[in-house]
C-alpha cells in the first residue's frame, strides 16, 4: 500500500489474517463463463487502509474523505479503481474484502484478492494484488468556455 497515506506497507496473506475477518458468500454474473458462486473471507479494505494512515485533514472533517481515490491492482495487470466514500462507514459502508481465502483454501501462494460483494459482474474483482494505492488527489477538470 503506498500513496498518500501516512504508514504505506507491504503486507503477506498471513499478515492480512491479523485484522478481524469476514466471510461472504458471493455471486458474480460474469458474461463469459456464467455464474460464478465463491466463499471469501478476509479483512475488510476499509480497516486494512486506516491502518496505513490515509492523510486526511482532520480540520477539513468527514468531507475531506470524499477526494480518496482507491487503485487496487492485479499481476495480471488488470485494475480496479474505488473511491474512499465506497468503503467508508459514514458513507456507502461497502464491505469490501481483502481475500486471503476462498472456497476454505488459502490465497497465500497467489496473493490477495479484492473483493466486492455487492457488485452484481465480477469485473471489479482483483486477484493477485500486486499493488493498492490511495490517492488525494486528481487534476481538476479543465472546462472551456466558448
Amino acid at each position: 500500500m503506498f500513496g498518500d497515506l501516512t504508514r504505506p506497507a507491504l503486507l503477506t496473506v498471513a499478515e492480512l489474517r491479523g485484522w478481524p475477518e469476514r466471510e461472504t458468500d458471493v455471486s458474480f454474473e460474469c458474461a463469459t463463463s456464467g455464474t460464478q458462486r465463491h466463499r471469501f473471507r478476509g479483512p475488510l479494505l476499509h480497516d486494512v487502509l486506516i491502518t496505513a494512515g490515509p492523510a486526511f485533514r482532520p480540520a477539513a472533517g468527514r468531507r475531506d474523505r470524499l477526494r480518496f481515490l482507491i487503485t487496487v491492482s492485479g499481476g495480471d495487470g488488470h485494475h480496479a479503481l474505488l473511491t474512499w466514500a465506497e468503503i467508508d462507514p459514514d458513507f456507502g459502508g461497502a464491505p469490501v474484502l481483502l481475500a486471503t481465502r476462498i472456497d476454505d483454501e488459502p490465497l497465500d501462494s497467489p496473493g490477495p484478492q479484492l473483493v466486492l460483494p455487492q457488485d452484481r459482474c465480477g469485473a471489479r474483482h482483483i486477484s493477485g494484488i500486486t499493488a493498492i494505492a490511495v490517492a488525494s488527489h486528481l487534476p481538476a477538470p479543465h472546462t472551456e468556455r466558448g
